[in-house]
């Protein structure tokens, strides 16, 4: 049992530590390990539990709170909490000291996951391959763009903002900064945070519980019933996020302090430093690819472990 417990922690750990980079989300990790399904399962349950709790009906709330999976999803959030505090500033660092060799290391991440995320389509078609193909221009188009910041946003613009960060954090290769910055919320909801405006925070969280509740639960429904068809579009969303992976110019893709995307330029390497960010890009891929192969080769947690 306690072989069980550290090995779903450090499946926490590695999702925590994928969190913590621009592009490259827990997600991606879930779906590499084979515990996708079952993350979004319990997620949507446990976000109905807090949405049953907010109308005050706490009978409804218990009885949601048991149904969640704790065995399975208790010793992952613990893992993605510490891997978030242990590792935010280390890898931080490494970013700003390494960009390119970093990004290159992340950007073979993603192209291994996105090889594992292949082989897990049932019956692959050329429908499968539009679908990926679609979805990764469309996300690798909208990550060039930004809107100007919304000053002074309403309610349901909050409300709205909290749903869509909170929803991107559960999809492979995207970030809900990046969502945040697109829409031009990101400012608004950094100060919310800063200056500890309740208010605010309380619109954003609502809508961070109502997204979650309802995209999980749809996203759970559609995998249950177009497998495929969902599986090509997440592997269409880890296509386009490699644009902020991309190692060069100046290695991954950030938000600078004046709420604008650095990093999703794109041109071709020059110089010394490619050489680690090419090598560390394939030892990247074929570890994950290593990874996966051997989780499947041993049962997997999908609502338990």
């Amino acid at each position: 049992m306690m072989q069980r417990i550290l090995a779903q922690m450090a499946r926490g750990f590695a999702m925590g530590a994928s969190d913590v980079v621009p592009g490259v989300s827990g997600g991606t990790i879930a779906l590499i390990l084979g515990i996708y399904e079952g993350l979004l399962s319990n997620i949507g349950m446990g976000a109905k539990a807090l949405g049953r709790l907010l109308k005050g009906d706490l009978s409804g709330f218990v009885d949601r709170l048991r149904a969640v999976d704790w065995a399975f999803l208790a010793p992952l959030l613990f893992g993605i909490a510490a891997a978030v505090l242990l590792l935010a500033g280390p890898i931080e660092t490494a970013l700003h000291d390494y960009p390119e060799a970093m990004a290159g290391l992340f950007f073979g991440l993603v192209i291994g996951s996105i090889v594992v995320a292949r082989s897990l389509l049932k019956r692959p078609s050329e429908l499968h391959v539009g679908v990926a193909l679609g979805v990764g221009a469309v996300t690798f188009l909208l990550l060039g763009l930004q809107s100007g910041p919304v000053a002074d946003p309403s309610p349901a613009l909050l409300i709205v903002a909290g749903a869509f960060a909170i929803c991107a954090m559960i999809l492979p290769g995207i970030s809900g900064s990046f969502i945040l910055l697109m829409i031009g919320m990101y400012a608004s909801v950094l100060n919310a945070v800063d200056e500890f405006l309740l208010g605010d925070i309380a619109l954003i969280g609502i809508g961070a519980i109502v997204g979650l509740a309802l995209f999980s639960s749809l996203l759970t429904y559609l995998l249950e019933r177009h497998h495929d068809v969902v599986m090509a579009a997440l592997i269409g969303l880890m296509l386009g996020s490699l644009r902020v992976l991309w190692p060069w110019p100046n290695g991954v893709g950030i938000i600078e302090r004046e709420e604008t995307i650095s990093g999703t330029g794109l041109e071709w390497p020059n110089g010394a430093p490619w050489i680690a960010a090419v090598l560390l890009g394939l030892i990247a891929a074929v570890a994950v690819i290593g990874v996966s192969s051997f989780a499947t080769s041993h049962p997997k947690p999908q609502k338990g472990v």
